[in-house]
């Protein structure tokens, strides 16, 4: 395979996070090194989703080779309780801890050099440490957007769309965007957005994420009911953080109003700073049960315990992000019920797939769970194109390959050649 350019991300999420950008930040590298880039990473000590940081890579900086990939981890502040402004320092902390490392490589041999920088966010405030050591090394900067973070920090709360701190924040925002050379993002709204925000055309690329699950569990989950005694019980499953932007309370409600039915089971698999909350708006109810996030290699079998995928989504948030998770229920072959209205992005995804109700409404997010329980012959249905959406659009391979053909462009080495 012909070599590809000198490639640097800085990211502050990476493997082994197992939910969240980790994962993909980290196939991203490791999809790249396959296709011939010398990769090297910037990124920080794992703490997603729990909020504080592994027992394992806790102290200083680190640097090691995974999958021919060089990773630097560096220290950074992680709050219990991430509020806007600790949010804000939590993030600034990482970029403040990445410069060091980032620009080393910039200012070091020549051959070792990045020919790009992609800084991937969140976090924007990581954006000046990718752009100060692609200058200086006579690269190109890539911008990769997983989510939309100061607009879904207003929609979620975090910080208000008025005052200082919100002009600061769209301030920061308007100038790092059109620091980069190329900006990508995970869905064609998604893209839009930034056409709208004023990014050229010609500057913004889609990249999307990928499943990175196993193969559906033949068994169907077996073990997980024989573990969690769920028994013949049909089952709504929501896996993943437990945060803000996903609205997760109204998979309580729909529990609730659903409580009469003893074939139905309600499962909340995940961890994050509004877990404790949403167990507390549960309590008392017998037909929802709650989980620690699970290892990796058993995400087939839990995908496969689902009758119907559970995805929630405040409203406003569903064209700031793509969830992630998403694309691993479709490969599961389970239809979805989510939380979107008509015209974004994830409405786009689901429809086809699943049902979609509007955010906010639990009786109707009710209703469409209980009509797929209701319903095996129309749920496996859209479980089969769900299925097919998978492949069609979410094949990891394919998307690496269009990635790697974007740098080589971008780095004028189209040909392979260095």
């Amino acid at each position: 395979m012909a070599a590809g350019p000198h490639v640097q991300i800085v990211g502050l999420n990476y493997a082994p996070e197992e939910i969240g950008i980790g994962p993909f930040t980290a196939g991203m590298a490791q999809g790249l090194a396959r296709h011939g880039f010398a990769v090297s990473v910037v990124a920080g000590k794992p703490y997603y989703p729990q909020w504080r940081t592994w027992q394992a890579y806790r102290g200083g900086w680190t640097r090691t080779v995974e999958a021919g990939v060089t990773v630097t981890r560096c220290p950074h502040y992680v709050p219990a309780r991430p509020s806007g402004l600790r949010r804000i320092a939590h993030l600034a902390s990482f970029a403040l801890s990445a410069l060091g490392p980032a620009l080393r490589q910039s200012l070091g041999k020549r051959s070792a050099r990045p020919d790009v920088v992609i800084c991937v966010a969140p976090a924007l405030l990581s954006v000046p440490v990718a752009w100060i050591a692609a200058r200086l090394a006579g690269a190109k900067l890539w911008l990769h957007i997983q989510d939309f973070e100061v607009e879904a920090a207003f929609a979620t709360g975090l910080v208000g769309e008025g005052g200082l701190l919100a002009r600061i924040a769209r301030g920061v925002e308007n100038r790092v965007l059109r620091l980069a050379d190329q900006v990508s993002t995970i869905s064609p709204q998604m893209c839009a957005k930034l056409l709208e925000k004023g990014i050229p055309a010609a500057r913004v690329a889609e990249v999307r994420n990928w499943a990175n699950a196993p193969q559906p569990d033949p068994a169907g989950g077996e073990a997980y009911r024989r573990e969690w005694q769920l028994g013949s019980r049909r089952i709504a499953l929501y896996s993943g953080n437990i945060a803000n932007k996903q609205g997760i309370e109204i998979v309580v409600e729909a529990a609730r109003s659903l409580a009469d039915r003893d074939d139905l089971h309600f499962i909340v698999c995940g961890e994050g700073p509004n877990r404790a909350r949403l167990q507390d708006l549960a309590a008392g109810l017998d037909n929802i049960s709650f989980h620690d996030l699970q290892p990796a290699g058993r995400v087939g079998e839990l995908l496969a315990l689902a009758d119907v995928h559970l995805l929630p989504q405040i409203a406003g948030a569903a064209d700031l992000v793509l969830p992630s998770k998403l694309a691993n229920m479709l490969f599961s072959g389970r239809p979805v019920v989510a939380t979107a209205l008509p015209g974004t992005g994830l409405h786009a995804e689901v429809e086809g797939c699943g049902i979609a109700t509007p955010p906010g409404d639990a009786p109707a997010f009710a209703a469409a769970i209980a009509a797929l329980v209701g319903d095996p012959a129309r749920a496996a249905a859209l479980g089969a194109q769900a299925r097919q959406r998978g492949l069609d659009r979410w094949a990891q391979e394919a998307v690496i390959a269009r990635l790697a053909a974007l740098l080589r462009g971008l780095s004028g080495q189209e040909s392979g050649k260095p």
